[in-house]
């Protein structure tokens, strides 16, 4: 058989399967639909693109040394005792520092700018959303509206959401990608978190820390939509006859895998305090300022 009639038969089907897997790819990180996610992404892409100022050169030259000074090359000049070159040491120290530097001070404006705890500028007034880690299912609580839910986020576009977000079960990751901003759970401690979306969208989120056998079904939907589609949620949710009290709660943050989407139309109002206190004899801990606060 004619060997390029072989390697077509061969590499179609295999470029076939590879393109099929690749067409379900979607890497959410870098399609952003907020503010911060933006910001993210630029970050990734010129921490990238400075990095392989040195990593491609390398990657040639390296290619570029094994063609040229290999056995069969006899025009490549031999020098054994060859030891020490000034222009040499110039490069090889002078870019790599000037590229930390560069990174240095990247990373420093980028934690500032991006510090979860930071508030984002807007008009709107912010929707408080506390959220609780379980196994293995997102809890959110809406102390504004008095309501909660299960595996469903929703919020108005345009309109900043403050995350408090715990864990009452094992240290794990609140996470959307295409918002930004992974942010760890713990169990008696708080932390925040401050996200936007700027187009409207049903985005994924995930759990980003593996916690156990119910791990990879541990996802949610966070839904950006309009003001009136908000409202109508909400309705919705206050519309259901289940109650979460803390005798509810105790039933709800038992372990369960693939848990629906649920909604509760009534919380009782200290619960989230109560489920960060409780592991810190009646204290809420703030990551941020390592302080305690007595429950009362």
């Amino acid at each position: 058989m004619n060997k390029g009639v072989l390697k077509t038969r061969v590499l179609t089907p295999l470029g076939g399967a590879v393109a099929a897997c690749l067409s379900g790819c979607k890497l959410d990180v870098l399609d952003p639909k907020g503010s911060i996610g933006l910001a993210e992404k630029s970050l990734i892409g010129t921490a990238t693109f400075t990095m392989l100022i040195v990593v491609v050169p390398v990657i040639l030259m390296t290619l570029w040394f094994v063609w040229h000074y290999r056995a069969s090359n006899h025009r490549a000049k031999y020098a054994p005792k060859w030891a020490h070159s000034t222009a040499i040491e110039v490069v090889i120290w002078t870019v790599p520092s000037i590229i930390i530097l560069c990174l240095g001070v990247l990373t420093w404006r980028t934690t500032h700018e991006l510090d979860p705890y930071r508030p984002i500028e807007s008009t709107v007034k912010p929707i408080n959303v506390e959220v609780v880690a379980l196994d293995w299912k997102w809890l959110f609580i809406y102390p504004d509206l008095g309501i909660a839910s299960i595996n469903q986020l929703a919020f108005p576009v345009g309109t900043p959401v403050h995350f408090m977000i715990t864990s009452d079960s094992v240290m794990n990751s609140f996470f959307i990608p295409q918002l930004g901003s992974q942010i760890y759970a713990m169990a008696g401690m708080q932390t925040q978190l401050h996200l936007v979306a700027d187009e409207a969208g049903d985005y994924a989120g995930v759990s980003a820390n593996f916690s156990g056998k119910g791990f990879s079904d541990m996802k949610f939907r966070a839904l950006a939509t309009s003001p009136e589609q908000f409202d109508a949620w909400v309705k919705a949710v206050k519309a259901s006859s289940d109650r979460l009290d803390m005798n509810e709660y105790n039933t709800v943050a038992q372990p369960g895998e693939k848990a629906p989407v649920r909604y509760f139309s009534s919380i009782d109002p200290r619960l989230f305090r109560n489920i960060v206190a409780k592991y810190n004899n009646g204290h809420v801990l703030d990551l941020q300022n390592s302080n305690c606060s007595t429950k009362g």
